[in-house]
């Protein structure tokens, strides 16, 4: 699902994103309460109206800006209360005033106000916060507007196999339409981050939805998809995109290296996007470097199918029951780009600021 936080996936027209392959996109309900406001999207007719997008959407409660927004966000028992980055003014946000928001914004999955906690937190500020999670869980239910719109509880348990599988477990007790993984890929180390998430996914029913809250990389996304994980999020393909490189079969590319500059190979010959069946290395990086928009688009449009390939590959893998065979190709073929020149290692880029 890629990233529209403002109701946008950066530089690109709806039409566009559904034409890479996407069928989700995810909006952030923090943000867009700030501005332009839930009136003013609920009188427009809703997210779907406002921006365009007629696919599903689902929009993120604000509980990740605990974490992202620092100093800007502070928590009780009740709520959380954040510091408008735009012009510092407060707003305190319930459990059922995220679940109400969200509502009136016309999503179709809503997910719940939840507590996580930074990297480097202690094990017993992580358990309060999983307690607090799980209480928010229980009053987002209370209000939860049904209508056809499902409701995603979140799992959270810090850095702790012990309080992950706990927690897991709580929320997998609730009734929920989906449940997701929150809480990871926020500076912890790779093999942690992979631990706590199996953790968390082997407590999860297997009938319900199982979405991990913010990862984009090819090797990480098979990673979780063989543990069970089913839907995923991640600012990784746009905001590479906006820094020149882009997502590939060999590992990741940029445009903005001299050996771009007489390369006339597409980004990937095996790409159908329109950046790749259009425009050859070299001129996307001329437009990088005379400053041109167009760069950004193209490149975004190519991240974006990207992904959305390699889901549809995982996807067909699973049913023809060789998804660990497609796995080793393509972890195969990443190790042989990072040996290379060209392209930048998957494992560099996973545990950069990009998630």
């Amino acid at each position: 699902m890629p990233v529209g936080t403002h109701a946008t996936v950066k530089a690109l027209h709806p039409e566009e994103v559904r034409r890479c392959g996407v069928e989700v996109v995810l909006c952030n309900a923090y943000h867009l309460a700030l501005r332009p406001g839930v009136d003013l999207i609920e009188r427009a007719g809703g997210l779907h109206r406002f921006m365009g997008w007629s696919g599903p959407i689902l929009t993120d409660s604000g509980g990740y800006q605990l974490v992202s927004l620092g100093g800007f966000a502070c928590v009780d028992e009740d709520s959380a209360t954040f510091v408008s980055p735009y012009d510092g003014t407060r707003r305190q946000v319930t459990p059922e005033l995220a679940v109400l928001d969200q509502s009136r914004l016309g999503a179709d999955i809503i997910m719940c106000l939840d507590h996580p906690v930074a990297w480097g937190t202690s094990d017993d500020a992580g358990k309060r916060a999983t307690a607090r999670t799980h209480l928010w869980a229980e009053r987002c239910r209370t209000v939860h507007p049904g209508g056809g719109r499902l409701l995603f509880g979140i799992a959270q348990g810090g850095f702790r196999p012990d309080t992950r599988r706990e927690s897991a477990r709580a929320i997998a007790t609730m009734d929920f339409d989906g449940v997701a993984i929150g809480g990871l890929a926020v500076g912890e180390p790779t093999d942690l981050m992979l631990s706590l998430a199996a953790e968390s996914a082997a407590q999860l029913p297997p009938q319900l939805p199982r979405y991990f809250m913010g990862m984009g990389t090819d090797s990480e996304l098979l990673a979780l998809v063989e543990l069970g994980v089913d839907m995923f999020d991640c600012v990784v393909p746009t905001r590479l995109a906006r820094n020149g490189s882009a997502l590939t079969p060999d590992g990741v590319l940029s445009l903005r290296n001299a050996a771009a500059r007489d390369d006339l190979r597409p980004i990937d010959t095996g790409c159908p996007c329109g950046a790749c069946t259009g425009f050859s290395r070299a001129y996307l990086r001329h437009l990088f470097a005379a400053g041109e928009i167009l760069a950004h688009r193209m490149v975004s449009i190519h991240n974006i199918t990207h992904l959305c390939g390699l889901m549809d590959g995982a996807r067909e893998a699973i049913r023809s029951g060789r998804f660990g065979e497609f796995r080793r190709s393509v972890e195969e073929r990443l190790a042989r780009g990072a040996a290379g020149d060209e392209t930048l290692s998957e494992r560099a880029l996973s545990r950069s600021p990009l998630h």
